[in-house]
C-alpha cells in the first residue's frame, strides 16, 4: 500500500504503541491496539449493512471517541465519510444526506431524536445506527450488538486519489456543497501542518472543534499520525476544556479566536493548572492583538500559531507560526496577515485577468497543490468555476506583503464568518424572502465582539405590512440552523440599487466596517 492511505496511522499505531491510550473522553479510555481492533469491527458491520467501497456513510453526533471509529471504520472498510453538521435543522441534513445518497446514518443519544424527522425528509437514508449509552431507539441499528458478534475484517486498501471524504460547506445559491476530499489531501495536508508548526514532543492533544467540520478531522487525523493521544471534549464548553487541559495535562489544542477569547476570560479560570498547555491553534480568523496579549499573559508557557486554508483546501494552506507571534518590531504587522504559504501550497494573489498582483496590491487569493479538492460533488459548473487551469480559486480578496506573508481584507464570496462557520447570505435571505412581509432582503455580516462577525438582516417591507426582528429570527430557525440566523435586523424603506438594477451591498457594509483595515473579522 504506497499511496498516502489515512488508515496507515491505525496500523503504526497498533503494531509500534498497542497498550498505550489512543483516545480519551470523559471516563472512558481506549488503547491503541482497542482502536484498531473495533474500526475493523465496525468496518465488517458497514460492509454487512451495504457499504460497498466508494460508497457514504453518515455521523450525526457530537465529539466522542465513537466519532474517531466512525471515520477510521468508514477508511478501513472502503467507505466515504459524510459527517453531518450538527447544528443544521433536519431539512438541511436531509440535503447533504440525499445530495451524495447516504444511505448509513450513525447517530448518538443527542440526535438520535431527530431521526423521525430525518427519515420523513430524506429519500436515501435507509439504515441509522445508534452508538449511544441508552435503550436502542425503536428503528435504528445497535451498533454494539453487532460488532460484538463481528470479526475484525482486512483493511479495504484504498488511499491516494480514492475520495475519502464528502464534507458540505454552505452554498452561495442557497444549497450546500459536498467538498471531496481524497485519503492524499487529508494526509499531505496533515503532513504539511505538522512539518509547519514545530511541536515539541505531545503527549497529549485537545480536540474540541466540531469533528464534523474539517479543522476537527484534521486535527485528529494529525494526532493518530504522530501517536498523540486525543482528549476528547464532546463540545465547547470553558469548564470542560479547562478540566481536560488539567487533568490530562494536555499540551495542544485548536479554538478559533472567540473560543480562546471565551476560555481565558472565563471567571473560573485562574483556578486551573495549565502549565502543561505548549500551543494554542487558532483558525477561521485572525486574533486580535489585546485578546492574543490577555492569551499569552495567562497562558505563558503556550505558543500560538494562526492557520488560514477551507474546507476545500484540506483545510490549510498558510501559518502564522508561534515565532511570528512574538513581541517585537514587526508584531503588529504579522498578527494581521495569515501568516506565509506553506511547504506543499503555492498562493498566488490575481487580478480580474487572472495575472498576477504586484506585491500590495489586492486580489484574489487562489493556490494549488496537493492539498486542493477534488471538485463540488455531482456540481460541475460550481467545481469548474472554482478550480481553473489547476488553480483553486478562494473567493477571498487578499495581498501580499514585501515578506511574502498574505493578508486576507475581504471577500469576494457573499459569505459570513461566524464564530467559525460559514453562512452564506443567499442562504439566508432565501429563507427571509419566503415571509409574505418582505418586498426585499440583504444579509451582510457586521463586526461582533463575541462572534468576530454577526450574520445582520436589512429588510425592505411590503406595503402596509408589519413585523418585528423576533418574528424574522423565529421564521428563519424553522429553515435553517440557528447560527445562520439573523442575528441583527433592520428595517428600511429601500435598499441601495445601482441603475442597472443591482444591490449594492458595500453600501450597506460601509458604516459598520469604517474605519477598519479589514472587511473581515
Amino acid at each position: 500500500m504506497s499511496d498516502p492511505s489515512l488508515t496507515q496511522a491505525l496500523r503504526k499505531g497498533q503494531r509500534e504503541r498497542p497498550n498505550e491510550t489512543a483516545a480519551i473522553c470523559g471516563t472512558e479510555r481506549i488503547s491503541r491496539a482497542q482502536l484498531a481492533d473495533r474500526v475493523a469491527r465496525l468496518a465488517g458491520v458497514l460492509q454487512q449493512l451495504g457499504m460497498a467501497p466508494g460508497d457514504r456513510v453518515g455521523m450525526l453526533s457530537l465529539n466522542s471517541i465513537r466519532f474517531v471509529e466512525y471515520f477510521y471504520g468508514c477508511w478501513w472498510g472502503g467507505g466515504v465519510v459524510n459527517p453531518v453538521n450538527i447544528r443544521w435543522s433536519p431539512k438541511e441534513v436531509a440535503y447533504s444526506l440525499d445530495d451524495c445518497d447516504t444511505r448509513l446514518l450513525i447517530v448518538d443519544d443527542t440526535f438520535a431524536p431527530m431521526v423521525p424527522a430525518l427519515r420523513a425528509f430524506s429519500k436515501s437514508l435507509a439504515t441509522v445506527i445508534y452508538v449511544g449509552r441508552g435503550p436502542v431507539p425503536e428503528g435504528l441499528v445497535d451498533a454494539e450488538a453487532l460488532m460484538a458478534g463481528q470479526a475484525p475484517v482486512p483493511d479495504a486498501g484504498r488511499g491516494g486519489a480514492d475520495l475519502a471524504a464528502v464534507m458540505y460547506t454552505g452554498g452561495t445559491t442557497g444549497h450546500p456543497k459536498g467538498v471531496m476530499l481524497s485519503h492524499a489531501n487529508l494526509y499531505i495536508n496533515a503532513l504539511s501542518n505538522m512539518g509547519t508548526v514545530p511541536r515539541q514532543s505531545v503527549r497529549a492533544s485537545l480536540v474540541v472543534a466540531p469533528m464534523f467540520h474539517v479543522a476537527g478531522c484534521g486535527v485528529s487525523i494529525i494526532n493518530l499520525m504522530r501517536l498523540a493521544t486525543m482528549v476528547i471534549v464532546p463540545a465547547f464548553d470553558e469548564v470542560a476544556i479547562l478540566t481536560a487541559l488539567q487533568q490530562h495535562r494536555a499540551n495542544e489544542l485548536f479554538l478559533v479566536p472567540t473560543m480562546i477569547q471565551r476560555v481565558v476570560d472565563h471567571p473560573r479560570f485562574a483556578e486551573f493548572d495549565l502549565s502543561s498547555v505548549k500551543l494554542v491553534l487558532y483558525g477561521a480568523a485572525p486574533i486580535d492583538a489585546a485578546l492574543l496579549a490577555r492569551a499569552m499573559e495567562r497562558l505563558p508557557g503556550a505558543g500560538f500559531a494562526q492557520a488560514y486554508g477551507m474546507t476545500e483546501l484540506s483545510p490549510t494552506i498558510t501559518v502564522l507560526v508561534p515565532e511570528q507571534h512574538l513581541p517585537g518590531p514587526n508584531q503588529a504587522r504579522w498578527l494581521r496577515s495569515a501568516g506565509r504559504p506553506v511547504p506543499i501550497a503555492e498562493v498566488r494573489v490575481v487580478d480580474a485577468e487572472g495575472q498576477d498582483c504586484p506585491v500590495g496590491t489586492v486580489g484574489e487569493i487562489c493556490t494549488r497543490g496537493p492539498m486542493v479538492m477534488q471538485g463540488y460533488w455531482h456540481k460541475p459548473a460550481e467545481t469548474a468555476a472554482a478550480l481553473q487551469d489547476g488553480w483553486m480559486h478562494t473567493g477571498d480578496a487578499g495581498r501580499f506583503d514585501e515578506d511574502g506573508f498574505l493578508y486576507v481584507v475581504d471577500r469576494l464570496k457573499d459569505m459570513v464568518v461566524t464564530g467559525g462557520e460559514n453562512v452564506y447570505s443567499a442562504e439566508v435571505e432565501n429563507a427571509i424572502a419566503q415571509l409574505p412581509q418582505v418586498a426585499m432582503c440583504a444579509v451582510i455580516g457586521v463586526p461582533d465582539d463575541q462572534w468576530g462577525e454577526r450574520v445582520h438582516a436589512v429588510i425592505v417591507l411590503r406595503e402596509g405590512a408589519s413585523i418585528d426582528e423576533a418574528t424574522v429570527v423565529a421564521h428563519c430557525k424553522t429553515l435553517i440552523a440557528g447560527y445562520k440566523c439573523p442575528r441583527s435586523v433592520e428595517f428600511r424603506a429601500a435598499l441601495p440599487i445601482t441603475a442597472a438594477g443591482k444591490l449594492q451591498k458595500f453600501a450597506l457594509r460601509e458604516p459598520h466596517w469604517a474605519g477598519r483595515q479589514r472587511r473581515v473579522n
